[in-house]
């Protein structure tokens, strides 16, 4: 029994030190594996296997991602997403130092095939053969399966992304330029330029057409560099699939934000990394006709305070069919902080050379947009305040013409842009638009901020609940020596009609026979259309006004008139003397509520489809005939309920 105890004691302690041996030989192993981890992290930081094979040194890596960045300015707090963690880190070869790439096989990248440069005859750029976030075909489909998928994209993208994919990433646009142009002699010093191209969610093909239409168009000599920029994407061919393919792209360098900046942050992150003397905002769904770049580097050579725009042609958002832009057109804005594009009719010079020469421009659209990098940072990049998108273009366009700069398009450079048949990802707070307009108005346009308050009813509440900070900006003015509102308008863009809104003479024009508001169907559209009755929308929409003149003006720009061209009203084009014709003259009875015409004496009266007609004598006559008419006429004044109007003020805002 004795000899069996000491037995098992031995056996215990054998146990014990067999157990301690495993225990060190587990942490060495452990340490072990850690250290070796550590070297290889410093020999080759890169989490991307895909990358090895044409890595060759650390000497040839440039980080394209750096977690600094993800405090630049202009970006909402919202956190970087767990899907793209193996992106945050991507390091490419530099384009300055790695060699050419050279031919080979389709690779297989997730759902894509890749067809790397050289592997295609006549093509010197990668092609992507196969596309789609679950390896989908953009094979054509027959039928009504076709258009069903062609649907799809649209409500993706906002465009018919099938069509897109269809044409060739590399396609090439008809000559469009005035013959003038050709001639044109451009300083052989131009400034080196670097083309920013920011980007979100942006689909496969058009992001890629615009890299190459950059690449193809742009003289090597001129062009420093292609800045892409990743404002956090969520589509998987925009991750690691796109950092492969951009690898194989000489001139081109890929950033990616670990946090959502938005269109002013993104550019503003593009602008502190360029090495371009001039920066070129472009967006992500453009393509550049032949000899764009010169000119814009020509302009803003001879003054850097100057910044310039391409005219920009547009292509079809379902066809992707190219239209170019009858010339000459300018940008400007409206009450409601709108932008869009205006023919600008030029007065006839004798001089030949007139119609290339550029055009002033109250503002310029964010499509295109090419600055001096040192005038852009000394007056202020886009304010780090603006939200995702939405009126940034208005807000640097104010500031540039208040603060030293100016604006101008110039006529022998053209660049495509693709118009978007709505956005479907890019804004899902429909607030944020307010927002940023809110902040436009309160920095910039003092006391003339209640003309735009009065024509966006949410704004103005919006404003009321809360107020933006300004006080940068207001600095930066103060510092930059900027000038007031008043001198934009009286200088810069006297065109623009400054609306009276007198009480009780202003705001929607309300019918009590029909319960409803005048209305313009044709929005935004040709001048002359006929006016219509609408239900009351309440936002400012429907806004217009009876002016001391005698006109009732309509629309946020106040440059359309009602007019008395036959017995309906339409809206035509307000003159431009004083006074003005009588056929644009009113008269509001406010006793009665009616709206007089001076010229014919007779009065406004709302006829709703259905409606039924009264006699001429001003008196009802039981029940007559029903109308299918519908809309705004002139009828022998009455005291029918259909003749009595109202101007509702949604909102009084107050002055500065």
């Amino acid at each position: 029994m004795r000899l069996w105890g000491r037995g098992r004691a031995l056996r215990q302690r054998m146990l014990c030190l067999w157990l301690l041996l495993l225990v060190l030989a587990l942490v060495m192993l452990g340490v072990t594996d850690l250290l070796y981890r550590d070297q290889n992290q410093r020999r080759v930081p890169s989490p991307s296997r895909s990358f090895h094979h044409r890595v060759h040194s650390p000497v040839d890596l440039e980080v394209i991602v750096d977690s600094r960045d993800s405090a630049a300015a202009g970006g909402l707090d919202l956190p970087p997403l767990t899907s793209l963690q193996e992106d945050q880190l991507l390091i490419v070869p530099s384009f300055a130092q790695r060699s050419r790439a050279t031919p080979a096989a389709p690779q297989k990248k997730g759902t894509y095939r890749v067809l790397l440069p050289g592997a295609n005859k006549g093509t010197a750029a990668p092609t992507f053969l196969t596309h789609g976030d679950k390896g989908k075909s953009p094979r054509v489909k027959p039928g009504s399966l076709q258009k069903d998928v062609e649907v799809s994209s649209v409500q993706k993208y906002g465009f018919n992304e099938v069509a897109s994919e269809r044409i060739s990433l590399r396609r090439g646009l008809p000559e469009a330029r005035n013959p003038a142009c050709m001639g044109e002699q451009y300083s052989e010093s131009l400034p080196s330029a670097s083309v920013v191209i920011c980007f979100h969610n942006e689909a496969w093909s058009t992001l890629l057409r615009t890299v190459h239409s950059v690449l193809d168009t742009a003289p090597k000599q001129h062009l420093r560099e292609v800045l892409l920029l990743d404002d956090l994407s969520q589509h998987g061919h925009l991750k690691s699939v796109l950092s492969e393919y951009v690898a194989h792209l000489d001139g081109v360098r890929l950033i990616r934000s670990t946090k959502r900046l938005g269109i002013g942050g993104c550019r503003s992150l593009g602008a502190a990394r360029a090495a371009g003397e001039v920066l070129v905002f472009m967006d992500s769904h453009c393509e550049c006709l032949k000899g764009w770049l010169e000119p814009l580097l020509e302009r803003v050579a001879q003054d850097r305070t100057r910044v310039v725009s391409p005219v920009m042609d547009v292509i079809d958002w379902q066809t992707l069919r190219y239209n170019a832009t009858q010339w000459p057109v300018r940008g400007v804005f409206d009450w409601r902080l709108d932008f869009h594009w205006e023919p600008y009719p030029r007065p006839k010079e004798k001089d030949s050379n007139s119609a290339i020469q550029p055009v002033r421009s109250p503002a310029l659209g964010g499509g295109v947009l090419a600055i001096d990098r040192h005038f852009f940072q000394s007056v202020g990049a886009y304010d780090p305040g603006m939200l995702l998108l939405g009126a940034e273009q208005i807000e640097l366009s104010i500031r540039v013409w208040s603060c030293g700069g100016s604006m101008e398009v110039v006529p022998c450079s053209r660049v495509a842009h693709l118009n978007h048949h709505h956005l479907p990802y890019l804004l899902p707070d429909q607030e944020v638009l307010q927002r940023n307009k809110i902040r436009i108005a309160d920095t910039w346009m003092d006391a003339y901020r209640k003309i735009y308050y009065s024509r966006d009813t949410l704004a103005h509440f919006i404003r009321q609940s809360e107020s933006p900070n300004v006080t940068e900006q207001e600095s930066l003015k103060k510092s930059l020596g900027c000038r007031n509102f008043h001198w934009f308008l009286t200088t810069v863009y006297p065109e623009l009609y400054i609306p009276q809104d007198r009480p009780a003479l202003s705001g929607e024009l309300y019918n009590v026979g029909t319960s409803s508001c005048a209305d313009y169907p044709g929005g935004k559209g040709q001048p002359g259309g006929a006016m219509n009755i609408a239900p009351c929308s309440g936002t400012g929409n429907q806004h217009c006004e009876l002016n001391s003149m005698g006109e009732v003006r309509w629309g946020p720009a106040g440059a359309l008139c009602f007019d008395s061209g036959g017995e309906k009203v339409a809206l035509s084009p307000c003159p431009t003397h004083q006074p003005s014709d009588s056929r644009f003259q009113w008269k509001y009875i406010k006793l009665s509520g009616q709206l007089v015409h001076q010229q014919s004496q007779l009065c406004l009266e709302a006829m709703k489809e259905g409606g039924l007609l009264h006699s001429d004598g001003g008196q009802e006559r039981g029940v007559n005939t029903p109308t299918t008419e519908k809309g705004l006429f002139l009828r022998p004044c009455t005291h029918h309920p259909r003749q009595q109007w109202h101007f509702e003020q949604l909102v009084a805002p107050k002055g500065a």
